[in-house]
Order: structure tokens, then sequence, then C-alpha cells
């Protein structure tokens, strides 16, 4: 198998995404280290009933704080980019406009705190969480700007360090203060960490904004720009949220806490495909400045096959001995598994989806947003339509709720064919980053995790010690000797060869 030539001939580019990726792979790595323990202890202290309660609040914070970032995840690449002001008041420009639309949002919130707990009563400080929005909203446009300047480790530290060992001790400490509590109050202090984390680095690579005064009427164009952007943004990330809202609505908070540990687990691999943004659009834009549409379809292409590789590795090695990593939750987990193997399904399909997407975002906004809207329509239509179908059928509770995670991959499909479809006609250039020889280190992950699970279930110990490694390993070197040309190993270099 030959290299792309269009990869070729952007070498610089080519290496700012492998750094980014080796990178991202790290960051995986440290948040799968960190989530294990905050699973063990949110699921065997607090218990289903708390989880759940937990995962729909934060469920309503974290999509008003998308909604209050108006699209500048990615959007400021291309602010940066366009630009003749100096980059720091650019920055600080979003920072601005990031901070009165989480504002406005946690006004709405505060005054209406039972959109956030449906279920249950609401304690005095309850009523000050929407504030948290400030934090995730100023959080995600600092990294944004530093990934602008090729500086994903910002984003490494602050989201799979800071954050989750944050939310993982407060969360032991604090259950020993309020358990019905405790993980609202970590999920708080994981946040302000992780700003923390990233206002530093912004302010020492940016320096404060010298002479920079607030343009209302500009700011206010930069919003109303950024609208397809944020309502894509917050659409992209509905559809992997909705399906609890929908649980919600059709089941108690324990079983919406069962399907929230599967989620979270299936939201590590999401991960790499999610970092990948800020560090891919800079690229994107600046290439599509020089009208080189061939070279980011190429680099649409590299990183879709990256992205897809990857999480169809780690979804095999997570999925297939799934019983025992639900299980690190507890005994009630178990019966996640099946939502476990789907959602990590729905994030392979997805990823053609989100990179044919961040080149449509700048090339197609609404056409993008378009194809994004019927794709979370398709998956509400679909979830509830399988539950009520369940119903039917009075099969038990946890097949029913497993409904939203069925759905899920089916809308997603759908989302990556007509994405990659539209991004491929606009640019000239094919952009799907499918390769056959996944298939193959699939069936070789298949047979050592077959092996694995066939032990006794006492050994569950060894399904996750070493069975996940001996899945990984299998898969891995499948690919790298059938389905990784040259340009894709460059994504194990430490130094890039010259182009």
């Amino acid at each position: 198998m030959t290299s792309d030539p269009a990869v070729r001939k952007s070498g610089d580019d080519l290496a700012d995404l492998a750094k980014g990726g080796r990178t991202n792979v790290f960051g995986f790595l440290l948040r799968l280290a960190a989530r294990i323990p905050f699973l063990f202890i949110a699921g065997r202290f607090y218990g289903a009933e708390a989880l759940g309660r937990f995962a729909f609040a934060i469920l309503i914070i974290e999509f008003a704080a998308q909604l209050a970032t108006l699209g500048l995840k990615r959007g400021l690449a291309q602010q940066l980019a366009k630009e003749e002001r100096p980059d720091a008041h650019v920055v600080w420009d979003g920072l601005l406009i990031a901070g009165v639309a989480s504002a406005l949002a946690a006004g709405v919130l505060a005054l209406f705190p039972h959109v956030m707990f449906p279920n249950s009563s609401i304690n005095g400080l309850e009523q000050l969480l929407p504030l948290i929005i400030f934090a995730i909203a100023w959080s995600d446009v600092s990294l944004a700007a530093l990934a602008y300047r090729h500086d994903v480790g910002a984003t490494v530290r602050a989201r799979a360090i800071v954050e989750p060992w944050t939310i993982s001790i407060a969360a032991f400490a604090l259950y020993y203060y309020s358990p019905r509590d405790g993980l609202i109050l970590s999920y708080a202090m994981s946040l302000i960490a992780a700003l923390v984390a990233s206002i530093v680095p912004l302010v020492r690579t940016y320096g404060l904004p010298v002479a920079w005064h607030p343009r209302p009427v500009q700011l206010f164009a930069i919003a109303r720009r950024n609208m397809p952007l944020a309502a894509a943004d917050a659409i992209e990330w509905g559809t992997r949220n909705i399906d609890r809202a929908i649980l919600g609505l059709f089941f108690n908070d324990a079983v919406v806490g069962v399907y929230w540990v599967a989620q979270q687990i299936a939201t590590l691999p999401q991960k790499l495909k999610t970092s990948f943004d800020p560090i891919l659009g800079p690229v994107i834009t600046q290439n599509l400045e020089a009208g080189n549409k061939a070279a980011v379809a190429a680099q649409i292409r590299q990183v879709g096959f990256w992205i897809i590789a990857a999480q169809a590795g780690i979804a095999l090695a997570l999925s297939i001995p799934g019983e025992a990593v639900m299980g690190l939750a507890g005994a009630k987990f178990v019966g996640g598994t099946g939502a476990l193997a789907f959602l990590l399904a729905a994030e392979v399909v997805a990823a053609t989806a989100v990179v044919s997407e961040s080149a449509l975002v700048y090339i197609a906004r609404h056409r993008n947003f378009m194809l994004s809207l019927a794709t979370i329509v398709l998956q509400v239509i679909l979830s509830i339509a399988l539950i009520l179908i369940a119903r039917e059928l009075d099969l038990p509770m946890i097949v029913q709720a497993a409904g939203p995670a069925v759905a899920l991959p089916l809308a997603l499909a759908f989302a990556s064919v007509t994405k990659a479809r539209l991004a491929s006609r606009l640019l000239g250039a094919p952009v799907s980053g499918w390769r056959w020889a996944l298939i193959w280190a699939a069936a070789a992950a298949a047979v050592v995790g077959f092996a694995v699970t066939s032990l006794p279930r006492s050994l569950e110990w060894v399904e996750l010690g070493i069975g996940v490694p001996a899945i990984l390993l299998s898969y891995g070197l499948v690919i790298w000797y059938k389905g990784f040309t040259d340009a894709d190993r460059v994504l194990f270099r430490m130094k890039s060869k010259p182009a």
C-alpha cells in the first residue's frame, strides 16, 4: 500500500497532526487510568440511584455550556486566522462572548432549577450549580486558543489529568460529607480545577490583552456568525447525550445511573476524535485559505483512519470483556454490558462524520447543520420507537433501556455516509478513512478476546489485567503490518522526517 501523495506534499501539516495524535493517545491512556477509580467510587460508594440523579443534572449543565461557547471551540481558529488584530485581543473577545452567554444560561437554570433535578428535591447549594457553566465555557475557549498555537498538551493536562483526578479524589472525600451531594460537589471542583489548568497556560502563551477594549457591535457579529457552528456543536454533543435524557423520561434514576456508567466508558475513545478538533481545525483553515482543497481531503482521510483504527481497537478491548469492565462499578451495573457494546460501536461509526464535519463547518455550515439536525431527529425517533416496541413485547427493563444505545450507531451511520459524501463532493476528493485491514485486525482481536472471556467467571481480573492488553496488542500488530502506510507511521515518530 502506498502513501497518499497529497499527504506527502504537506509534511509540516502531517507532522503537526501526528504530534497532536501522539499527545491524544497519551491523553486517552491517562483518562482511562483516571476514569477507573472514579467509576469504582461512584458506583460502589454512591450507588446507581445517586449516579442517575447526578447524570441528569450534569446533562443539562453541559448542554447549556455547549450553547454558551457559541461554536468558539472550532470557530476561534478561523477567527484567529482572519483577524488582523493581536491574537490576544481576539482570544479575550472570545472569552467575553462566552462569559456573557454563560451568564444568560446560568441565570435561566438558576431560576428554574427543577430542570436539572426533575425527580428530586433541591438544596440551596444545588441552585448555584449553574455557575459552573462559566468554568466549562471559558476552559473550552482557552484550550481552543492554545490548540491554535499547536499546544495540545494543555488539553491533555486539563482534561486528562487535572479534571478526572480531581473528581475521583473529591468524590471519595466528599462521600463522607454528603452521600447525596458528594458527586455534584466533586464535579464542580473538578471543572474549576480544569479552568485554572486552562487559563494559566493561556496567559503564558498569549499574554494579557494590553490596550484591549471590548467591541460590542463586532462581538455581536462574531456571535451571530458562529451560530451555525454553535448549533452543530450542540447537536453533535446532543447525539451522545440525548439518549440519557430519553431514559430519564421513561425510567427511574437507577436505570439512568447504570446507563451513564456505560456511557462514561464509551466516551473514553470519543475523546480521541474530539480532541483532534483543535489541532485539525487550524490546519484545515490554513489550507482552505490557501485554496488547497486536495490537502484538506487528504488530512481528513489521514486523521479519519487514525481515529477509526484507534477507536475500533479500544471498542473491542472494552466490549469483549464488557461484563468485567462494567463490574468495576459493582454487580448492579453488569446489566449495562449490552448498552456498552452498542455505545462503543457508535463511536467507531461516528468517526467519519466527525472528521468530515471538521471541514464542513467552514465550507458548508448550513448544510452540515441540517444533516446534524436530521441525525439527532432520527436518533430520537429510533430511540423512543425501540423502547416502546420492547415494552409492547414485554421484554425485561434492561433490554428496554438499551433501545437508545441501539439507535445511536444507526443514526450516526446516517451522519457518516451523508457528511462524507458532501465533504467529498465539495473538496473534489474522497475523505473516507476506511481500510479493509480494519476487518482483519478486528478478527484477530475477536479470537484473542474469545479465548480470554472463556476463562471462569472468578478470573475476571484476568480479563481486565491481561485480556484488555492482549486484545489491543493483537489488534495493533495486524493494523501495523497490514493497514499502516509510511504516512501513518509518522504518528509514532517523535521527530518526523523531512518532507
